[in-house]
């Protein structure tokens, strides 16, 4: 596949995960410090690893879920929490992963994402997302 079919099918996928919003406002934002950046994880990122057959986009939700908050990346934990409803993740889902984290992950880290996810689902609920 070469680069600007990559980065369509990329952007495509960024799209139906986070969303047109989300996505526009991260374009805009997008200046001449990162556009570099901004292309390489809309190639690989999403263009490569989230359109591969192998997993569908509820596991490949969940798991992104998890090893951000193993990984203590709490902004993009947040982002992936809005975007999990849009790969047909349910929030019981969300609960499950968050609690199978705490074993493997550390409860440290699995308290601080189920804050993460109460101040998300208020969010979503207040804007009825």
């Amino acid at each position: 596949m070469d680069d600007e079919t990559r980065h369509g099918r990329g952007m495509s996928n960024r799209r139906g995960v986070l969303g047109d919003t989300h996505v526009d406002r991260a374009v805009a934002g997008t200046s001449d410090v990162d556009r570099d950046f901004q292309d390489l994880i809309t190639r690989y990122a999403w263009g490569e690893i989230w359109e591969r057959p192998g997993l569908d986009r509820r596991t490949r939700s969940l798991l992104t879920i998890v090893m951000l908050l193993a990984l203590g990346h709490h902004e993009e934990l947040k982002m992936h929490l809005r975007a999990s409803v849009n790969c047909g993740v349910s929030r019981e889902e969300v609960q499950e992963a968050l609690l199978q984290a705490a074993i493997y992950c550390g409860v440290p880290a699995s308290n601080s994402a189920f804050k993460a996810a109460k101040e998300v689902f208020a969010e979503m609920d207040a804007a009825g997302s």
